[in-house]
This record gives structure tokens, C-alpha cells and sequence, in this order.
């Protein structure tokens, strides 16, 4: 798409009335957007009919082949469970759609490979949607990064803890087929990590089960630590199956040569930003805080929903590639992966890449022992 006055047609898979995707409605508030939710995709017929009804949307089905095979759908939007991602991002590249997938992009290191491929091959806009990459903190910190006033990268960290005792009683589905929080949680650190350091080389990772939510099968809670192909090393706590802790539910450090920084982020709370500089010989922190950014979308997360669209009629308009794109997506999947053969195996275990960010090669071995229980 190049015409900047054109309406962009956005078909919704997994929208509900009051759940993440139906955040998407908000973006006709926007002057500036042009996005137009034409047809929709849910779970049941009822919730179809409700959405319909709600936000006054011409077409629903309960089939995803029917949103992604419709003329008046220019982009797909993938808000479905986890494990669902994979098939439903497949269809719409293969139906010539550019997509927006709501992380993780998928949950296999197969599956990353296979969208990484086809994105490329069908020369569609993928954008992977990381809320904390939009974040107010992580853009003010991303341009301290940028503009050297960190100076050479050392080291990098970041945490992720959310007790999600509450979340699993209005999001049954992370329950029936269990929500693997290697990549439906950690993957938002590694991530933020990524998005400073670069390509992840290898990780040594520990899991175990909190027990905290009967019929929870499986590790909730992780350590992992990561060296990047710069040299600089870093680690990522996600913790998921514990009482939540008197500190934020996700934060960030990065440490340079001439300064360090942390920020600070909870869902609806005020938020933070230190930074410290080598130059001042006090070493003090200067703290920029940031009001809530409360909505009425599902979790909060409204406006950095709406300022990762935004990023996405920016690149549609000016064909470029969005960030975090299918290639970021792809090797958070496979840091992720590697991390669970490290749990498997208590070593070091090198990262596949599935391209190299600045190098695409598609020739890559799978990894073994990728999902949790593997035992290989």
C-alpha cells in the first residue's frame, strides 16, 4: 500500500468484546490512522455475534480461512491463543496479507523458521506486537541508548513477574492448552533486551513449577542467562507462578561505558526512568516519571496498541520494515527454544539463528529438545 489516503482494511483474528484485540477499535478515535476493521474472527458464534453488535463490524465467522481469503481485508491481525498463532500468521501470508501478530509470534523454533521464510518470500509486512517496545519508558530509554549517552554496550537485564492466578480466570484458554511462558512471558524481556544488544548466541537457563495454579503442568518460572554475538552478556527473570513481589512487574537495566539506566512498568501505574551518567562525578540518577496510561481496552495496553499501528501505516505507507519485525519475532522464538534445551539438558546451549538481522540465510538446523518435557 502506498496511497496515503487509502482506508486500511483490517480483518481480526480472536477478537472479543473486552479482550486484548478488541483494543483494535480504538484506532478509529485516531485522526491520523486510517485503519477499518472490516471482518472478524472468533472462538464461538456468540462471542462473533457480540463483537458484530458491539463495535458495529460488517462481517464475522468463526473460520479464520474466511477472514484471510476476503478482498476487503488488507491486513491480518492475530490476537488468537499462543498456539494458534503459527497456523492463523501461515494463512494470511500465504493469502498475499501483511500481518500484525500480538507476541510471541509463535511457540516453536519450526514454526518461527517456517514465517520468517514465508514473509520473505511473499514480501509482506509482519509486525511482531511487543507492547513493551512501545511503551513511553522504552522509547525515552531507546533514545538515551541511541543518541551514545550510554556510551559502549556492557551489559543488559530484565525481569518480567506476573502472578497470573487473576489472568487465568478471565483467559481460561491459557489453562486448556497450557501457555507456555517461555514465550508467552519471557519472550517480552528478551526482547527488550534484544532490541539493545542485538543477536542472542547463547543462553544458560533454569526453570521450575511454582504449583501456585492446579492443573498447571508445566515450568512457570525461569532464570536465564545470555551472552549476544557483541560480547556484551545479559539475563532475564520470568516469573509466573509465585505471589507477586513489592517491586514493578517488569523491569529493565542497562549499563554502558558512560551511564546506566533503569526503567520501571506495571499495567495502570505510574512508571519510571533513572539514569545515571558517568560524567557526573555525584553519580546522581536523573528520574523522569510517567503518569499511567489507564484505558478502557483489556490489560491497559491501548495506547501502545495504538502507537504500534500507527508504526505499521508508517511503514505500509512508506515501505519500510517494521520493528519489531518477523525477524526480531523469529529469534526471540529461537533465544526461547534454545532456553528450553539449556532447562533439558543443564548446559550452555548455542541459539540457531533464523536469519542473521543484518544477513538473512535461511539455512539453519533445527534445534533439538525445543519444548518443554522433551527430555533430549
Amino acid at each position: 500500500m502506498s496511497n496515503k489516503t487509502e482506508t486500511i482494511r483490517l480483518g481480526v483474528i480472536g477478537m472479543g468484546v473486552d479482550n486484548m484485540a478488541s483494543t483494535l477499535a480504538l484506532l478509529k478515535d485516531e485522526p491520523d490512522l486510517r485503519y477499518e476493521i472490516t471482518a472478524v474472527c472468533a472462538g464461538s458464534q456468540a462471542t462473533v455475534d457480540a463483537v458484530l453488535d458491539r463495535y458495529k463490524i460488517p462481517f464475522g465467522s468463526v473460520d479464520y480461512r474466511e477472514i484471510v481469503t476476503r478482498n476487503d481485508v488488507d491486513v491480518v491481525a492475530v490476537f488468537s491463543p499462543d498456539h494458534l498463532h503459527a497456523e492463523h500468521c501461515r494463512a494470511a501470508l500465504e493469502n498475499g496479507r501483511h500481518v500484525v501478530c500480538t507476541k510471541p509470534m509463535v511457540t516453536s523454533f519450526e514454526d518461527a523458521q517456517e514465517l520468517a521464510r514465508l514473509a520473505r518470500k511473499k514480501g509482506r509486512k509482519f509486525l511482531v506486537g511487543q507492547t513493551m517496545r512501545f511503551d513511553r519508558q522504552f522509547l525515552v530509554a531507546k533514545k538515551h541508548y541511541d543518541d551514545g549517552d550510554l556510551g559502549r554496550l556492557i551489559a543488559v537485564e530484565s525481569h518480567y513477574i506476573h502472578d497470573m492466578r487473576p489472568v487465568y480466570e478471565f483467559t481460561p484458554w491459557r489453562l486448556e492448552i497450557p501457555q507456555d511462558f517461555m514465550y508467552g512471558g519471557c519472550v517480552h524481556s528478551l526482547d527488550i533486551i534484544r532490541a539493545f544488544a542485538g543477536d542472542i548466541v547463547s543462553v544458560h537457563a533454569f526453570a521450575n513449577k511454582g504449583g501456585m495454579t492446579e492443573g498447571y503442568p508445566i515450568e512457570d518460572n525461569f532464570f536465564i542467562n545470555v551472552r549476544f554475538e557483541s560480547g556484551v552478556i545479559g539475563r532475564v527473570s520470568g516469573l509466573y507462578g509465585v505471589v507477586h513481589p513489592p517491586i514493578p512487574m517488569m523491569q529493565f537495566r542497562i549499563f554502558g561505558d558512560k551511564g546506566s539506566l533503569q526503567a520501571d512498568f506495571t499495567d495502570n501505574e505510574p512508571g519510571e526512568l533513572r539514569v545515571v551518567r558517568d560524567s557526573d562525578p555525584d553519580h546522581r540518577p536523573v528520574v523522569t516519571d510517567f503518569e499511567p496510561e489507564t484505558d478502557l481496552s483489556a490489560y491497559g495496553h491501548g495506547a501502545t496498541v495504538i502507537r504500534y499501528m500507527r508504526h505499521f501505516q508508517e511503514c505500509l505507507d512508506e515501505d519500510k520494515d517494521p520493528v519489531p519485525g518477523v525477524l526480531d519475532g523469529a529469534n526471540s522464538v529461537a533465544a526461547g527454544a534454545a532456553a528450553w534445551e539449556s532447562i533439558s539438558t543443564g548446559r550452555v546451549v548455542e541459539v540457531s539463528k533464523i536469519f542473521h538481522t543484518g544477513h538473512p540465510d535461511p539455512g539453519v538446523a533445527p534445534l533439538r529438545g525445543t519444548s518443554p518435557g522433551s527430555g533430549t
